[in-house]
């Protein structure tokens, strides 16, 4: 018999998977969002999760839960929540709930670093199912070969997302240390978060006690061309298997080719030629993703030709270099990119994949981190190979003084291009998003490429490219 579960903010990605799978591995699961959105609304109706349209205590009260699961987005003073507090309700994280219901004694898959954490858990949890182990999985996106970001395992393997960002309000570990990582994944390591992390060296600590958890039979798969990664590795206990392209490296990618269906690279494992891939994957950050999904289905036991079957038939979540459409002749690319590396990568992906195609970029300063100042130098270089560039308004700019803003005239500056265009009304007009369509039209021809990087709506710009 499963527990009573009362999630307080259940309609976010995370959220409301996690409690969709809860209610069909046998839990009793219900909770409360003020505003429900689709399509996370007819997947917790489709999975039989009764959500309360209001925080209202009474529907709480109701429900009579054993735990109450407090998500990342509540803070103090939601109603609920100070009500379970005084009545003395059990109050746990959803990282803790994962741990505890999805991942309990399977062996756990977590897929950390700054970037690719949501392409790489995709691509190796199509990897171990094309392999027969039916596994469990928690995505922070929807994944492009399952129908649900978040589901219990059939198997013995349970793979997540391993995030960095803190867990609770009453709980600031990163959420990747409750996940009890058997195969531990540490792609590249940046600093992002800016609020919750002072500097760099405050995320690799935490990357530090992340890589402690391996049990000795475990392994730790780490990116061997970082260098902030390879200083974490110190600490390690477990076995460790570099990846990447350098000569130092255990897994290794070669020859890599790229057309319009994706890419072929060869793959070496030691000092041994291991074999060819390929994948409809395009970008050399995309073929090192895959790369740690070949070594993680390898290390579970996958013979090569599932290995290279999983490869060839990934296929990549919403908005990670998604193709929209075309507008006005032009192809339309939507991308969850905000941090100005996983920017310049996905760029050189696309320049790579469509040769012959201008890269007209609109880029919408949504982040903690890149509101501000930290990557002002940076943000400009990621567009270099961009024909032509759109900065949207920053997203409340309010919260940081000018000193401490992304200075968006300079960014002006720093790009110079001729074909150039930023929202000047910093956030304080709700038309911005048209604003930069109606520049785009004197700007975008037939044969030209749009991606839009946001981890929002750019201000309503994606919308518009679509219709």
């Amino acid at each position: 018999m499963g527990e009573k579960l009362y999630f307080i903010r259940i309609g976010g990605t995370a959220m409301g998977g996690v409690a969709g799978a809860l209610k069909l591995a046998g839990e009793t699961v219900c909770g409360s969002e003020e505003v429900i959105y689709e399509p996370m609304k007819s997947y917790l109706a489709g999975c039989g999760v009764e959500v309360f349209p209001s925080f209202d205590p009474i529907h709480m009260f109701g429900a009579k839960p054993d735990k109450v699961v407090v998500g990342n987005a509540v803070s103090r003073g939601n109603e609920e929540l100070e009500v379970a507090l005084e009545q003395k309700l059990t109050c746990v994280s959803l990282p803790e709930i994962v741990a505890s219901k999805l991942i309990g004694s399977n062996t756990s898959v977590v897929v950390a670093g700054t970037h690719g954490k949501t392409t790489t858990s995709a691509m190796t949890a199509n990897m171990l199912a094309v392999g027969g182990l039916e596994p469990g999985f928690l995505i922070g996106g929807v994944p492009g070969n399952f129908d649900v970001s978040c589901r219990p395992a059939g198997g013995p393997v349970f793979v997540s997302e391993g995030d960095e960002y803190d867990s609770a309000y009453f709980d600031k570990r990163s959420k990747f240390l409750h996940y009890r990582p058997d195969i531990a994944v540490v792609n590249n390591i940046e600093f992002d978060h800016a609020d919750i992390f002072d500097d760099l060296e405050a995320i690799k600590k935490s990357f530090r006690l992340f890589i402690r958890l391996v049990p000795r039979n475990g392994v730790v798969l780490a990116n061997g061309d970082d260098e902030s990664v390879l200083d974490v590795l110190k600490v390690a206990c477990s076995p460790v298997e570099t990846f990447g392209f350098g000569e130092g490296c255990f897994w290794r990618v070669k020859n890599i080719e790229t057309n319009f269906d994706g890419m072929s690279f060869l793959v070496i494992r030691g000092e041994e030629e291991f074999g060819v891939f390929r994948s409809p994957a395009s970008g050399s950050f995309n073929a090192l993703n895959m790369l740690v999904a070949i070594a993680c289905g390898h290390r579970l036991g996958m013979s090569l030709l599932d290995l290279q079957k999983g490869a060839m038939s990934y296929i990549a979540p919403k908005r990670r270099m998604q193709e929209k459409g075309t507008w006005r002749g032009a192809l339309v690319i939507d991308d969850f990119g905000h941090h100005p590396t996983a920017i310049r990568q996905t760029i050189d992906a696309l320049i790579d994949r469509y040769p012959n195609k201008k890269i007209i970029a609109c880029f919408e300063p949504r982040s903690n981190t890149t509101t501000r100042n930290f990557y002002q130098k940076e943000i400009a270089e990621c567009f270099s190979r961009a024909s032509a560039v759109a900065i949207g308004a920053l997203d409340r700019p309010w919260r940081y003084s000018e000193t401490e803003r992304l200075d968006l005239d300079l960014l002006s500056k720093e790009l110079a291009m001729p074909n150039f265009v930023l929202s000047l009304e910093q956030g304080r007009e709700p038309d911005w998003g048209k604003y930069i369509f109606e520049w785009l039209k004197t700007v975008v021809q037939p044969g030209d490429l749009v991606v839009t990087f946001s981890n929002g709506d750019f201000g309503g710009l994606r919308q518009m490219l679509v219709e």
